[in-house]
């Protein structure tokens, strides 16, 4: 279990994050949500133990994060970060491979043979015909497809991802947040996503939390946070609110300006 408690964060003097105090169940997926600057990614590094927190403390299995050496959080927890691959240079089988870097020695090596679970990810991710491609020949939805890869086969019980499906078709998001709920479903993951598109969040997430000048404006089920006034108060923005017909879950359709509306219809 991760827990937040009273956590407060200041980035060059200004106050992002204010008396923050959660918990995050594990074996679900937990997805943050809320404006551009809200601190989304501040959070999700604090989570990380990338970031210390001004003041407060982030703790996992009862253990502050500070606690902990960077080799043995990273047995236990795993981060997708925008723009965190390698540089140029590598095939995407050994970018892959790099996530073995927790259970290796001095040496690069492991006491058993990983070769199978790397295989398995990267068909899992529709990477094997791209296996000995290097790294700077692929588009930005294969390297993000390829830094996934790269996390799952650090196995972690925890799983951090910043804005995974930046880059990606629709069709890839779908592919890529299937995946991850199949993990997640499978090896009973933690994992916690930031998430720009609503939508998204309410059929992949078990609970969201909303960001909302520097504090929780709401936390819990899709259908219990997702309403028609906390998308007009966080986004500032008139929509409708239906449900999914197939999951049930809330889906948004956001609503143009009256003037705009009015063209649509005319248009029509």
């Amino acid at each position: 279990m991760i827990s937040i408690q009273h956590v407060s964060k200041r980035v060059n003097g200004r106050s992002v994050l204010e008396n923050l105090s959660f918990t995050l169940e594990p074996g679900r997926i937990h997805g943050i949500i809320g404006p551009n600057g809200v601190g989304k990614s501040t959070l999700l590094q604090l989570l990380s133990g990338v970031r210390k927190p001004s003041s407060g403390d982030v703790s996992l299995s009862g253990v502050n994060l500070s606690n902990f050496s960077r080799k043995a959080l990273a047995r236990r927890l795993a981060v997708l970060q925008q723009g965190g691959l390698p540089p140029a240079g590598f095939t995407v089988r050994q970018v892959v491979e790099m996530g073995r870097f927790p259970y290796q020695n001095w040496f690069g090596d492991e006491r058993e043979d990983h070769s199978a679970l790397i295989d398995y990810t990267l068909e899992s991710m529709g990477l094997t015909p791209l296996s000995n491609r290097p790294l700077d020949q692929l588009s930005g939805g294969e390297r993000q497809r390829v830094a996934l890869a790269k996390v799952m086969v650090q196995e972690p019980e925890i799983i951090l991802l910043d804005e995974p499906t930046t880059y990606l078709d629709i069709g890839y998001q779908v592919q890529l947040l299937d995946t991850v709920r199949k993990w997640q479903q499978e090896r009973n993951l933690t994992v916690v996503a930031v998430l720009h598109d609503l939508n998204l969040a309410s059929l992949y997430c078990d609970r969201i939390l909303v960001l909302h000048k520097g504090g929780v404006a709401a936390m819990g089920a899709p259908a219990e946070v997702l309403s028609v006034d906390l998308i007009r108060e966080v986004y500032q923005t008139e929509a409708t609110i239906v449900k999914h017909p197939l999951t049930g879950t809330p889906q948004i359709l956001l609503q143009p300006k009256q003037q705009d509306a009015g063209r649509l219809i005319e248009m029509t």
